[in-house]
C-alpha cells in the first residue's frame, strides 16, 4: 500500500512518519519547495521533530511538489490550512487548491480523507463534490472520509499513533476502506456515522478548550481586581476529584486550532438561523484579554515611571504554546505589533523559533537574542508570553528591571515582577 499526504507541516509531517516507520510507502506532497527540498535531504522542518527521525524515514517517504504522484497512491490524506477570513468567515483556498491540483490524477480506488478542521458539511459539499466532477462515484470508485487531526505539538506523551482517532465516512464502503488505510498506524478507531459527525466532533472539542480558556482568562481580570492569585485559585479547585478540569490563563489564544475553529461553527450555524452565543463571547474575551495584557504592560512601565512610547519590551517566547515552534495565531506577536504601534521598541528570545518565521499577515524583521545579564538589565521590560522551559527565570528575574508574567511562572512576589 502507498499513502499520498497532501501538506506537510505539523499535522502532516507526523502523520507521513508514522505511515512511513509502520512500513508503508509514502508519496508527501507540499508546495514549498523549501520544505520538500530539505525532507529529501533527511532533514525537518519543524524543529521538535528530529532530522535524524526523518532521515530514517526517507526510505520509505519521499516528498514532492508534484501532483502527478498522486494516480500511484491507495490514500489521500488532505492536511492543509483552514484560515478564517478578516470576516472571521472560513478560508476553503487550501482545500479547494488541493482538490483542483489532485482531481485530475485520481484513479478507481483510492481514498480521499479530509484531516484539516472545517465546518460541517465540507466533505460532503466540497470534496465529495470534486470527485464527483471527475466522474466518480462515491463509495464505489473513490471512497471519501473525514478523520479529523488531534496532533498535540510538543507534547512527547502523545503522537497520531497513540491518540484514538475519531472517522466518519461518506458510505459504509468508505469507513470500511478509511479504517483499512489508519488501522496501518492508530491503536484505536472512533467510529461516528458520518463526515457531518466526525466534522463537528472536531469542533466541539476546540470549542470546548476555547470557552474554557476565554472563561479562565476572564476570570483573570477578576481575581487582579480581587487581588487574588487566579493560579492559587486554579490549582485550589484542581483537588476535587470530580466535576472540574483545570485550564489556565495567560496573554490569549493560539494555535492553528482553538482561536480559528470555533468560529466554523458559528458560520456555519447562521445558515441554520442560529447564533451560537457562547463561542462569540469567547472571541470577545480573547480579543478583551490581549488589549488587557497591553494594558498591564503600560501599568507596569508607568509603576516604573516610564513611559510605553520609547521603552524597550522584550517578549519571551513568540510561540503560542511553550516547547514548540509554530508561531500561527501567537498572542505574543499580537502583544509586539500592538506595543510597535504605540511606540515602544520590541525584541525577542525564544530558543525554538531563532528569526521571526514567514507568516502571512505578520511581517517583523528579528532574530531571537540571547539572554545574557548585561542584555537583560539593558531592556526596559520583559514580558513573559510564552513559557518555554528552556529559559531560566531565575536568571531572567535577577536581571531584569521589570517582569511582567502572563503565564503565573513566577508565584513568589517580588519588586519587579508584575503578573498580567
Amino acid at each position: 500500500m502507498k499513502i499520498g499526504i497532501i501538506g506537510l507541516g505539523y499535522v502532516g509531517l507526523p502523520l507521513a512518519l508514522h505511515f512511513a516507520e509502520a512500513g508503508t510507502e509514502v508519496l508527501g506532497f507540499d508546495i514549498d519547495d523549501e520544505k520538500v527540498a530539505l525532507i529529501n535531504h533527511g532533514g525537518s522542518p519543524i524543529r521538535y521533530i528530529e532530522d535524524a527521525r526523518v532521515a530514517a524515514a526517507r526510505t520509505k517517504l519521499t516528498a514532492t511538489n508534484d501532483p502527478v504522484g498522486v494516480s500511484e497512491v491507495d490514500g489521500i490524506i488532505i492536511c492543509v490550512p483552514t484560515p478564517l477570513t478578516h470576516q472571521r468567515e472560513p478560508d476553503m483556498t487550501f482545500i479547494l487548491s488541493t482538490l483542483d491540483l489532485i482531481g485530475p490524477h485520481l484513479t478507481k480506488g483510492q481514498l480521499i480523507s479530509l484531516e484539516s478542521t472545517t465546518y460541517p458539511g465540507t466533505t460532503d459539499e466540497l470534496v465529495a463534490g470534486a470527485v464527483r466532477k471527475h466522474g466518480f462515484e462515491i463509495g464505489k470508485d473513490i471512497f471519501v472520509v473525514y478523520s479529523p487531526e488531534r496532533e498535540d505539538p510538543g507534547n512527547a506523551n502523545f503522537n497520531a499513533a497513540t491518540i484514538p482517532k475519531v472517522i466518519g465516512g461518506m458510505t459504509p464502503a468508505c469507513l470500511s476502506r478509511g479504517k483499512e488505510i489508519y488501522s496501518i498506524i492508530v491503536k484505536r478507531l472512533v467510529e461516528v456515522s458520518s463526515t457531518r459527525a466526525a466534522e463537528m466532533t472536531k469542533l466541539l472539542e476546540n470549542i470546548h478548550r476555547s470557552v474554557n480558556i476565554s472563561l479562565v482568562n476572564e476570570m483573570k481580570i477578576v481575581a487582579a481586581k480581587m487581588g487574588v492569585d487566579i493560579f492559587e485559585v486554579i490549582d485550589a479547585a484542581a483537588t476535587k476529584p470530580f466535576g472540574f478540569t483545570p485550564f489556565y490563563p495567560g496573554p490569549g489564544l493560539g494555535g492553528h486550532c482553538i482561536p480559528i475553529d470555533p468560529f466554523y461553527l458559528a458560520w456555519k450555524a447562521r445558515e441554520y438561523g442560529l447564533n451560537t452565543r457562547f463561542i462569540e463571547l469567547s472571541g470577545e474575551i480573547d480579543n478583551d484579554i490581549r488589549g488587557w495584557v497591553l494594558g498591564r504592560i503600560i501599568d507596569a512601565l508607568n509603576g516604573h515611571k516610564k513611559a510605553l512610547n520609547g521603552s524597550r519590551v522584550h517578549f519571551l517566547g513568540i510561540a503560542y504554546k511553550k516547547n514548540v515552534d509554530d508561531a500561527r495565531e501567537s498572542p505574543s506577536i499580537w502583544l509586539m505589533e500592538a506595543v510597535r504601534e504605540k511606540g515602544g521598541i520590541v525584541s525577542y528570545t525564544d530558543p525554538h523559533l531563532p528569526r521571526f518565521p514567514k507568516m502571512r499577515e505578520h511581517h517583523l524583521d528579528l532574530a531571537s537574542q540571547e539572554l545574557t545579564p548585561d542584555f537583560l538589565g539593558g531592556v526596559d521590560c520583559v514580558v513573559v508570553a510564552t513559557d518555554h522551559d528552556a529559559f531560566d527565570y531565575a536568571e531572567i528575574a535577577k536581571h531584569s528591571p521589570l517582569v511582567v508574567d502572563t503565564r503565573g511562572r513566577y508565584r513568589d512576589s517580588a519588586p519587579n515582577i508584575f503578573v498580567a
